[in-house]
C-alpha cells in the first residue's frame, strides 16, 4: 500500500467519521453545527482527493478501492445519526432506501469486477446528481435548524427525497446494465 496525498486524505475523511460520532452526541449547543462543519471539510476533502489523484497522476488501486468506501461509510453512518435523532417515518424511509442502494451498488459493482465487467456499471450522470441531492440532504438534516430565518431542514427533507427518487432510478440502471450477466 503506497500513501500518497489522495490516499492520507481519504483516510483522514474516514477518521473524521467517528469524530461526528462523538461530537454529534456531545452535550454541547452546537454540537450539530460543528457536525456540519466536519462533515463539509471531510466533503472538501473528498473533492481535493479526487483532483489531486487525476492531476498529479497519483491514482492506485488502493486509492479506487478506497474512495468510495470512505463515502458510503459516511453516507451511511450519518444517515443512521440523523434517523436515530429524529425518528420520524418520512426521514427514515428515504434515508433507508439510500442505504439499501449503497450496500446492493457497492455489492454489484464488486461483482461485476470479479468476472471482469466493472467498466459496466460506471457512474453515471443520475448517480452524480443522486449524489449532489444526497450530501445536500445530510448537510441540511445534519444542520437541522433554520438560517436566516429559513428552514434548512425542510431543504434536507425535499433534498433527501429527491436523492431517493434518484437513488432508486440510479439503481435501475446499474441494475439493467448487469442483466446481461444475470442471465449468463
Amino acid at each position: 500500500m503506497i500513501l500518497n496525498i489522495p490516499t492520507i486524505l481519504t483516510l483522514l475523511r474516514i477518521a473524521s467519521i467517528p469524530v461526528i460520532m462523538i461530537v454529534f452526541y456531545l452535550p454541547i449547543e452546537d454540537s450539530r453545527l460543528w457536525c456540519t462543519v466536519i462533515f463539509i471539510v471531510a466533503s472538501i476533502t473528498d473533492w481535493f482527493d479526487g483532483f489531486l489523484a487525476r492531476k498529479l497522476n497519483l491514482q492506485t488501486a488502493f486509492g479506487e478501492f478506497l474512495d468510495p468506501v470512505a463515502d458510503k461509510l459516511m453516507v451511511v453512518i450519518i444517515l443512521v445519526l440523523i434517523v436515530q435523532a429524529d425518528p420520524i417515518a418520512y426521514i427514515a424511509i428515504p434515508a433507508a432506501i439510500i442505504i439499501a442502494r449503497e450496500v446492493s451498488v457497492a455489492s454489484l459493482r464488486e461483482w461485476m469486477a470479479e468476472i471482469g465487467q466493472r467498466s459496466v456499471v460506471k457512474v453515471s450522470w443520475v448517480g452524480k446528481y443522486k449524489t449532489g441531492f444526497q450530501m445536500t440532504s445530510i448537510l441540511c438534516l445534519l444542520y437541522n435548524e433554520s438560517l436566516f430565518g429559513f428552514s434548512i431542514r425542510t431543504i434536507g427533507i425535499v433534498a433527501i427525497y429527491i436523492a431517493a427518487l434518484l437513488t432508486i432510478w440510479s439503481m435501475w440502471q446499474y441494475i439493467q446494465l448487469a442483466l446481461p450477466q444475470f442471465k449468463k
